[in-house]
């Protein structure tokens, strides 16, 4: 299918972005020794302190033994050249069975376990902690206040209390790992929205920044909060607050302006509040492009790909894969019910396609997250049944967690990956998708609602909401000719490889030693 049909459904062919051609020009331009050298050169002098809610590293037991295990997390593949190069600390909730048995006194163990290089600092969480803190104001009000999916967040004051709590003893855990010592504190998330402040408190002559990894919504949206001016003035406690893209940024300094008395300047983006000024900058994150790419290319992915074919009977000519966790903003029943419409208007691909979706169970203590599975599940099982053909159905759902090969198998596999995300701060399942296909083949269909719709441009832009639309673009991709589908992923590769995440940690170091010279 060539260009004409893709300009009937609104994919424009265009010329290289200013963006791309830039990306073109440093590709390989930054790597883990890059970092370390940056982090050597632009942190000396100031311990360096990484916070977050989930810890880098998980002792666990399997059997007589415990085992330390490294979750797959692209905030850890970041910040771990840059503890271990300043031997600094990473402060975390420790959440491991085992993770008690390993830690000393004070809560410490030094990590990485093949080469011990800095401090994993766990603190210690309640139950009743956990649930009002995590699974409370965290997910349950921050999460859908800042994602525009149609979910009310819930505003449970006991579960604000409990928030501030945690926060609180986050902020004594850093103070007791610095004794007085000058630092900087880098701090992530939504979890830790009043973290900053509370360091302050008790630590001044601490530099703080904090990243926030999900969107930051409209000054309408966020009016609802019940405490907003607290988590506004929390994070202005930062010296440097960074998001994901600028469109974050302004959101964040408007709902200043709008509901705290403070000095905006929206040109800068820099808000002076009490006395202090906050910098407020776009940071998008990325992914190991080439750590990837080589992961991809191990035989155990091979065998990975065969084993998958065979387990889930993918034969059909043609496959195309989601993988998402089993959150209520990826638009999986909207990608589901796309996929019903392509199979109405397209019979001719029943028994040639297959659609496999990979889900991640998640924070399934939550009634929201059960109602969600059990759509996803009950559409799905509809679809089936309405298409089915013999041995073959359009949809394969799993649910489970893959391992870091099996997820390269299905990339490699896929014809199509289908991103769907009816918001997402960036969304790093594309860039991994495109990072792991070295052929240079295979079409990513992209939300326009994902911060990483504003870099892959050259992939296919959708609306999820827009059924036909969307329904349209699966049969583009399906039915692209080679050379486009190569030039396309060949601009997408191009892209991710410059933009990598070691480029997003120096970006984000080296305004960090900016602030100390500010200090």
């Amino acid at each position: 299918m060539g260009l004409s049909l893709l300009s009937g459904i609104g994919i424009q062919p265009r010329l290289y972005s200013v963006a791309e051609q830039f990306a073109i020009t440093v590709v390989g331009m930054h790597t883990e020794e890059t970092l370390q050298r940056v982090v050597a050169r632009k942190l000396s002098g100031r311990r360096f302190v990484a916070v977050s809610n989930r810890e880098p590293f998980i002792h666990v037991r399997q059997g007589e033994r415990i085992a330390c295990l490294k979750p797959a997390s692209g905030l850890t593949t970041a910040l771990d050249p840059i503890l271990r190069a300043t031997g600094g600390v990473w402060i975390a909730h420790g959440s491991g069975d085992a993770d008690r048995d390993v830690a000393g006194e004070n809560g410490r163990v030094m990590v990485p376990p093949e080469n011990p290089s800095y401090a994993l600092k766990r603190v210690w969480l309640t139950a009743r902690q956990e649930y009002g803190y995590y699974y409370g104001f965290a997910n349950q009000a921050l999460w859908p206040l800042c994602h525009v999916a149609y979910q009310f967040p819930l505003f449970d004051e006991l579960h604000w209390e409990t928030y501030r709590e945690v926060n609180r003893q986050f902020a004594e855990a850093v103070a007791e790992e610095l004794a007085g010592q000058p630092a900087f504190v880098f701090i992530q998330d939504y979890h830790l929205a009043l973290l900053a402040g509370m360091i302050k408190e008790l630590c001044p002559n601490v530099i703080t920044a904090q990243f926030w990894h999900i969107p930051w919504p409209n000054a309408e949206v966020f009016r609802i909060c019940p405490w907003k001016e607290e988590i506004l003035e929390g994070l202005l406690k930062n010296d440097m607050l960074g998001f994901h893209l600028r469109y974050d940024c302004l959101n964040f300094v408007d709902a200043v302006s709008r509901f705290l008395e403070a000095r905006v300047d929206s040109e800068r983006l820099t808000v002076s509040y009490q006395g202090a000024r906050a910098k407020v900058r776009a940071f998008p994150i990325s992914v190991d492009f080439e750590a990837i790419q080589q992961q991809a290319r191990a035989p155990e992915v091979e065998a990975e790909m065969a084993h998958l074919r065979t387990r889930y009977s993918l034969t059909t000519e043609l496959l195309a894969v989601g993988v998402d966790r089993l959150d209520y903003t990826k638009g999986i029943p909207e990608r589901f019910r796309a996929i019903d419409r392509f199979l109405d208007k397209y019979p001719t691909y029943r028994g040639r396609v297959t659609f496999f979706q990979a889900g991640v169970p998640t924070r399934m203590q939550l009634p929201l997250y059960q109602n969600a599975e059990r759509e996803m599940r009950s559409l799905a099982d509809h679809i089936n049944r309405k298409h089915r053909n013999g041995e073959w159905r359009p949809i394969v759902f799993v649910e489970e967690h893959f391992s870091p090969a099996a997820l390269n198998a299905l990339y490699r596999l896929a014809n199509a990956c289908i991103v769907s995300s009816l918001h997402d701060g960036m969304n790093l399942v594309a860039k991994e998708f495109v990072s792991a296909r070295s052929d240079e083949d295979g079409v990513l269909i992209l939300s326009r609602f994902t911060g990483s719709a504003r870099e892959l441009t050259p992939a296919l832009l959708i609306n999820p909401y827009a059924i036909d639309d969307f329904a349209e673009t699966i049969q583009a991709a399906l039915t692209m000719a080679a050379p486009e589908r190569r030039a396309r992923m060949r601009r997408l590769r191009r892209i991710v490889a410059a933009n990598n995440i070691y480029g997003w940690a120096t970006s984000i170091v080296e305004k960090i030693s900016d602030l100390s010279e500010e200090v």
